[in-house]
């Protein structure tokens, strides 16, 4: 498979050598990774009751299992980032994806709660850098005008994990056992690292990447911002979905049979976010985040009032799904905001959102704790989105007094 003869930084540098179809199979490597992911980060949400069982926990605690995986995915982005500054991406992707495996297999067998929690932490720590280095090379893989979209595939992954995986290892768990699911996932990690050796073609580093320049990212007010809307914007999803199980079986009042069929609902939700967002996202990106954030705050508003019943809260959980919209463009609004610190952005972007998935399903907690109630986590979102609303707007405003 041809490569390029540059690092591959810039977008679009590889893509006039690549045949459509050595692309898609490009993509679809790139996709199985998130699939991976994707089904590891978010099973634990649908089998809370189960591992807090098993782990001798109450739910609100096993959540931290949660929080303890983002908080690696936080720590992780910047330090793999700034250690894999000189790496050729695509022995960078498959060191990152045999490090996950062995992670979740390891969490599979963990015998109590600290070394759980020690195993989702180190679990955690190479997803920001697997979605930041893959999505470089799949908008390098395309056309700059399709780049968003070429982000969106690598997504597509973690969407379709929601749809397909999550649901089929929350079953296999309920049937078999929780750690079962991990290491299932630990499974296709692998496969994804033998995906990426075969599919994925060599790029070498760049000849001035260092660590550096790639911590140079930090020093842009935009790229904070940028993490920021993430952060914070998107916390509410989190925070209506790891307390799902409860919500709709002890509120709604739906049996836990129905559950694996709430979250393929949140799939489909994703799926079709990550599509329609990443194509708006290409023809006008700034006002994509903008509706994106207005219609999720006012979805999760909503959750606070049909959390309770049996069939618009299940709906309600499909639209907030649609959410997913956000992570490709901001995705995209970093390589624009980024200069030459592009993998440390990139990673970043992925830390920005597993930063919102501690602080969701933190807030969420304590407001049930609280004694508000389980439907108080659309509330916890609705304010988030809000928040991440008002980081925006400081963006656009930062940027139109620069002059850009």
């Amino acid at each position: 498979m041809a490569s390029s003869t540059d690092g591959g930084d810039a977008v679009g540098t590889i893509s006039h050598s690549l045949t459509p179809s050595q692309v898609r199979k490009a993509l679809l490597a790139l996709s199985v990774g998130g699939f991976a992911i994707g089904t590891g980060e978010f099973v634990i949400m649908g089998l809370l009751p189960d591992a807090a069982a098993d782990l001798a926990i109450s739910i609100p605690d096993a959540g931290h299992l949660i929080s303890i995986y983002a908080l690696g995915v936080v720590i992780g982005a910047p330090l793999l980032a700034v250690l894999g500054a000189r790496w050729p991406r695509r022995r960078l992707l498959i060191a990152l994806m045999l490090f996950f495996g062995l992670g979740n297999l390891v969490s599979s067998v963990a015998p109590g709660v600290l070394s759980m929690m020690t195993a989702r932490f180190v679990t955690g720590l190479p997803h920001g850098t697997y979605f930041g280095v893959a999505a470089l090379v799949a908008a390098g893989l395309v056309p700059r005008e399709k780049r968003t979209q070429a982000v969106a595939m690598v997504l597509m992954g973690l969407t379709v994990a929601t749809l397909i995986g999550v649901p089929a290892a929350a079953a296999i768990g309920q049937m078999l056992s929780w750690r079962v699911a991990f290491a299932l996932v630990g499974a296709i990690g692998a496969l994804t690292a033998f995906l990426v050796w075969r599919w994925v073609p060599f790029i070498p580093a760049s000849r001035t990447a260092s660590p550096l320049r790639e911590l140079g990212a930090l020093r842009r007010k935009q790229v904070l911002l940028t993490l920021g809307i993430g952060a914070i914007g998107s916390g509410g999803v989190f925070s209506i979905f790891s307390y799902v199980k409860p919500t709709m079986t002890e509120l709604a009042g739906l049996p836990e049979s129905v559950i694996p069929v709430i979250l393929a609902l949140f799939g489909v939700g994703m799926i079709t976010g990550n599509l329609a967002g990443s194509r708006f996202a290409d023809k006008a990106l700034e006002r994509t985040i903008f509706i994106v954030l207005v219609w999720g705050g006012c979805l999760m508003a909503a959750y606070w009032v049909t959390a309770a019943h049996p069939v618009f809260g299940p709906l309600n959980i499909l639209l907030v799904g649609t959410m997913m919209a956000l992570a490709a463009a901001l995705q995209t609004r970093l390589m624009e905001v980024a200069g030459d610190a592009q993998t440390m952005a990139a990673a970043l972007n992925h830390s920005a959102f597993n930063a919102a998935n501690a602080l969701g399903p933190w807030l969420g907690g304590l407001a049930i704790k609280a004694g508000y109630g389980w439907s108080s986590t659309g509330l916890v979102g609705a304010a988030l989105a809000a928040a991440g609303l008002a980081v925006h707007l400081w963006s656009l405003a930062d940027r139109r007094k620069r002059g850009r």
